[in-house]
């Protein structure tokens, strides 16, 4: 093995931390002596030890002299858990290789300065492309204190997201279904509109065994969502969150018995406003939302400026009609000149279907400063 693999293998690592370690940064640490790993770890879950500190609690001999290999720029800080520079320095690390640079102020640059203060040969961005995909959703929460947003959806190859009779179970295939359960596991919650809701009647939980389950968060203006609904009866069995703009005192107190949360927020063209509702989410240390809606929510998201990335699972079939739901609904963009700009185009093939992704460029409008 050589510096690359160990990297690699630090990578993998934190990998296991997806959706456990929000709103921390997944992090991995593999430590070498003599091209042999004597130590390994990652962080597991916030508020417990970082993925260095694991490393040296799995040691089974010295790691004086030895090398350690890091996803993410060793903290510097007293947060949940001490500095894991301190833990470098008294295990007498000799050489640390540093994938990403953290961009956390309490961090940036200062855990690599005092790593070099006591004598550690200090190697920054080592593999830093692989390491910074890792955390595209801290680096956008911990810089700009918003929610990493993402739209999914699946669609013919058409364009439509529904039959004209409203049918859309299933468009995509058994491969594709699987990914978006544990796409919903790498999120801090996901986020449906009432229309949805009401239509489908879905868990948005997910359904892989031992995943993180993420809040589940409906957009209900006037608290339209019935207590029969499988969202409400299983409140207290998956967290749920509901953000009105009015409703009925009986009716919220009723929920609430039920196990869910019923948040008043303001409201904007007479629906409940998303970007407030991403703004109390982020205090909330909810750092990524998906939002799993149907064509109004997420034209609504576009508009708000909230939008980060799009997950689009296309389909090999053509549905037709011309009353067929379409991702993108509402009055949509009045020119091309103004539609939602996308860019970095990622490709996955999944079955017969294709995952397509991009990053939100522009937004179909700037209502809440540049997107």
């Amino acid at each position: 093995m050589n510096s690359i693999d160990y990297m690699l293998r630090a990578i993998e690592l934190a990998q296991k931390g997806r959706g456990f370690a929000a709103p921390n940064p997944m992090v991995g640490a593999v430590i070498v002596r003599d091209g042999r790993i004597i130590g390994e770890g990652y962080h597991r879950k916030c508020g417990e030890l970082h993925a260095e500190r694991n490393a040296f609690a799995s040691l089974k001999e010295s790691a004086e002299g030895a090398e350690m290999y890091v996803t993410l720029e060793p903290c510097c800080h007293y947060g949940r858990t001490p500095p894991c520079t301190e833990a470098i320095i008294e295990n007498k690390i000799s050489q640390v290789y540093i994938g990403s640079r953290d961009p956390n102020p309490l961090v940036s640059g200062k855990g690599a300065k005092i790593l070099r203060e006591h004598g550690i040969e200090v190697i920054e961005d080592f593999m830093k492309d692989e390491c910074d995909r890792l955390n595209p959703v801290f680096f956008h929460y911990i810089t700009t204190g918003m929610p990493y947003v993402t739209i999914k959806y699946a669609m013919t190859l058409d364009g439509k997201i529904a039959a004209y009779t409203g049918r859309s179970q299933w468009i995509t295939g058994r491969t594709a279904r699987e990914h978006v359960h544990s796409l919903r596991g790498s999120y801090s919650a996901v986020l449906a509109g009432i229309g949805t809701v009401i239509a489908d009647d879905p868990m948005l939980n997910c359904r892989l065994e031992n995943a993180h389950q993420p809040l589940r968060v409906v957009a209900d203006s006037h608290l339209r969502i019935s207590a029969d609904s499988r969202l409400c009866r299983t409140a207290k069995e998956y967290p749920l969150l509901i953000a009105c703009t009015s409703f009925d005192p009986q009716k919220k107190a009723a929920l609430e018995e039920m196990g869910a949360e019923v948040v008043v927020l303001p409201a904007r063209d007479g629906r409940t406003d998303l970007y407030e509702l991403m703004r109390y989410l982020a205090k909330r240390q909810i750092s990524s939302v998906l939002i799993e809606g149907g064509g109004e929510i997420n034209e609504a998201a576009l508009k708000s400026g909230a939008v980060n990335h799009v997950c689009a699972y296309i389909a090999p079939k053509l549905m037709g009609g011309k009353t067929a739901k379409t991702p993108i609904g509402g009055q949509g963009a009045d020119s091309p000149d103004n539609a939602a700009l996308l860019t970095n185009r990622r490709i996955t093939v999944l079955g017969d279907d294709i995952l397509l992704e991009y990053d939100i460029e522009r937004g179909m409008c700037d209502v809440h400063g540049d997107n």
